[in-house]
């Protein structure tokens, strides 16, 4: 692509920050983890690409009152580290779902052993994966009207049966038991 000396765009309308001219941007700008697991599975010689759970039915509904008045539960694929579980959280081997006191997470989760672009991203900070300090600032700002007492761990794992007919009606029960209104996945 050759580029012109007065503009600085180049031939085919495409500014040289890969723009178009409308500003938007040409091509995609995130890192598509579809994309990126079906090629570590196609790399690793499974013979069908990673399958993505589908669901006909799906259990979303709509808020019943506003979210400033509605109590939001987390749920994070993070673990304590294996001896520092706090009382009533099972170990962290094997991994099964569980409900912990929010505030017992404000030194961090363990999640090394999970896979995600470490050579790109951290987790040094706990908002990024687990935000219960931005999430008790929305609370007293009044755009949701509170945290959970708990959050909960559910295992990374790729029996979408096991999720959902195990480890997701776990979740379930214990959000009912908190009152929580609104669940915020974040995976890692």
């Amino acid at each position: 692509m050759a580029v012109t000396e007065r503009s600085g765009q180049q031939k085919n309308g495409r500014q040289g920050n890969g723009r178009k001219p409308d500003g938007r941007r040409a091509y995609r700008s995130y890192l598509s983890y579809i994309d990126k697991s079906r090629e570590y599975y196609g790399a690793h010689g499974y013979p069908q690409p990673y399958q993505w759970a589908y669901n006909h039915e799906v259990a979303f509904t709509p808020l019943s009152k506003p979210l400033s008045e509605c109590t939001v539960g987390l749920v994070t694929t993070s673990f304590f580290r294996a001896g520092s579980e706090p009382a009533g959280v099972p170990a962290a081997r094997p991994k099964r779902p569980y409900a912990a006191r929010c505030d017992d997470a404000l030194e961090g989760l363990y999640n090394n052993d999970l896979f995600w672009d470490k050579d790109n991203t951290h987790t040094e900070d706990l908002d990024t994966y687990l935000p219960i300090n931005r999430l008790r600032e929305f609370a007293a700002e009044g755009r949701i009207g509170a945290v959970s007492e708990r959050f909960y761990g559910i295992p990374t794992d790729y029996s979408h049966r096991r999720t959902q007919r195990n480890d997701s009606p776990h979740i379930e029960e214990w959000m009912r038991e908190d009152g929580v209104d609104v669940a915020f996945l974040v995976p890692l």
